[in-house]
């Protein structure tokens, strides 16, 4: 089985690119990343460069709109023959073209189709959560289409919602699920698409 090569897109702390990035280095996951792009100067990016890694910024701001944003990120994918693209806590809109189909993959911290779409990321999805007195919560990945949290569901991991929970304890608990199915399912990517 030949290495997936991926790129990531971020926009804050780059957690979910450093699990990447570890679970590569224990021989977890046959892939190299080849590109990292962030949205905004945010704390991944001297992350990323801590790992070795270049990280670009390309903010949405500076493009007329989100196509053009969009095509200058898949532009610099292609350029780099990418297999798969990851968001990993990417807060930006894309538009995914034709070539990239069934090529961008996204985690979300809720089990969709709940607590997800516009407005609905990290800690607003885990004070929601709360707030609804859910029992269980949990990850879902998922192929990105052109809707918010939308495309087919990959995988999901269930994490159960503590009485005692704050939106911090609980998003520590599904980022510690998001952290074993991201791989997981970059690795059944990989398995049915042969590489």
């Amino acid at each position: 089985m030949s290495s997936l090569r991926l790129a990531v897109l971020i926009s804050g702390g780059g957690s979910t690119l450093l699990n990447l990035l570890d679970s590569i280095a224990a021989g977890q996951l046959q892939a190299s990343v080849e590109l990292v792009l962030a949205s905004r100067k945010c704390a991944g990016i001297a992350r990323t460069h801590s790992r070795g890694l270049n990280c670009d910024i390309l903010s949405p701001k500076e493009f007329a709109d989100v196509a053009t944003f969009s095509a200058e990120i898949f532009a610099r994918c292609r350029a780099a023959r990418v297999d798969l693209v990851i968001l990993g806590g990417f807060l930006s809109r894309i538009e995914v073209p034709a070539d990239f189909e069934g090529r961008v993959m996204n985690i979300h911290p809720s089990l969709i189709p709940a607590f997800c779409g516009h407005g609905m990321y990290g800690h607003h999805v885990h004070e929601a959560v709360i707030a609804r007195g859910c029992r269980v919560s949990g990850c879902t990945v998922h192929l990105v289409d052109n809707e918010y949290d939308h495309g087919p569901i990959l995988i999901q991991k269930a994490v159960s919602v503590l009485p005692d929970d704050t939106a911090d304890s609980l998003a520590q608990r599904v980022f510690e699920a998001e952290c074993v199915a991201y791989p997981e399912a970059i690795r059944a990517y990989a398995a049915r698409h042969g590489s």
